[in-house]
């Protein structure tokens, strides 16, 4: 297919364009305490990285035509975002205003993709959590792009899964289409983001990737396209690693809304001395793991539940096992 080639060149040379203009304009992240780089590198890479899976999904429109309403509502919301993350980045957004906009997306997704009431009996509370969960995963991606490469591999190995198991399955192409160009949309944003980084994604990436896989997993549910079970099993490595350390940090009476360097990534980071060595594990855990536990759902739907929670326990003992690195 023309979109599947067109998106990642695309990425990589609209990320080139950037870098170069970024520079010009000195629109660059300094380090400081907290920081994992050394030199000041661009930032603001989410904007051609979101604007290339743009481009990937029109040229798809023109192959086999227009998307249905809801992957239309999925590119919307995250176009806004991305210009709240450019705009966040020129005015430093206020933490009530950029978590009002991370609702009223999460809103809108459940809303117009819906859920439905799936091996719950207390049916009313699905919406209120799903929305819940929506917002925690915009907010939680945002957290774990801290090191080189890494929220770029974390998506490019859940969309890519995601779109494996369910065009294996037999299930809808154009929902493993739109996974495929995601994840072929950070791809090329990865040549230039690979450790060591010269183009950092920023809030104009991170926000509106989690938002889209986020809204991704709530519409495969809703159509029966792919369980929610294969999403939180393949996000558990960021789902776990941030709820683990907000907790921490709230049972240490630190103020939650303060940046911080303290994620186990982090950690991992700064004690390996490697930003290469954190992403070269974490794809290894998808590949041993977490993809093998994410395609058992596919063959024993009943157990599905069980191996959610085979692959987090692992995590949590590497966790508690972490604890004392600083």
């Amino acid at each position: 297919m023309i979109s599947l080639i067109v998106t990642p060149l695309i990425s990589v040379l609209a990320c080139l364009v950037y870098r170069w203009a970024a520079r010009q304009m000195q629109i660059l992240d300094h380090p400081n305490q907290r920081s994992a780089h050394q030199c000041p590198t661009p930032h603001g890479g989410g904007v051609p990285l979101i604007l290339a899976f743009a481009t990937g999904m029109a040229v798809a429109a023109l192959e086999f035509g227009l998307w249905p309403w809801p992957y239309l509502f999925l590119l919307g919301v995250a176009l806004l975002l991305m210009l709240a993350g450019v705009l966040d980045d020129v005015i430093n957004l206020s933490v009530n205003v950029r978590m009002a906009l991370y609702v009223l997306a999460a809103f809108g997704a459940v809303v117009v993709l819906g859920t439905r009431d799936i091996e719950f009996s207390l049916g009313f509370l699905v919406l209120p959590v799903s929305m819940v969960a929506t917002v925690w995963f915009i907010n939680l991606y945002n957290f774990m792009d801290g090191i080189d490469g890494i929220a770029a591999v974390q998506c490019i190995l859940m969309a890519g899964s995601v779109a494996l198991l369910v065009l294996v399955g037999g299930g809808d192409q154009r929902y493993v289409l739109v996974c495929l160009l995601l994840a072929l949309a950070h791809l090329g944003f990865l040549v230039l983001n690979w450790p060591p980084a010269s183009l950092f994604m920023g809030d104009a990436g991170s926000i509106p990737t989690g938002f889209l896989l986020a809204g991704l997993a709530l519409f495969g549910w809703q159509q029966g396209i792919v369980s929610p079970a294969i999403w939180l099993i393949l996000a558990s490595p960021f789902i776990v690693d941030t709820t683990w350390t907000l907790a921490m940090r709230v049972l240490r009476g630190e103020r939650v809304t303060e940046a911080h360097a303290k994620h186990a990534y982090q950690r991992l980071a700064r004690r390996w001395n490697s930003h290469l060595l954190v992403d070269v594990a974490l794809i290894a855990l998808n590949a041993v793991w977490l993809f093998p536990l994410a395609w058992a759902v596919t063959l024993w739907p009943e157990q599905q539940w069980k191996l959610v929670i085979l692959a987090i326990i692992p995590l949590l003992l590497i966790m508690a096992r972490m604890r004392h690195i600083t």
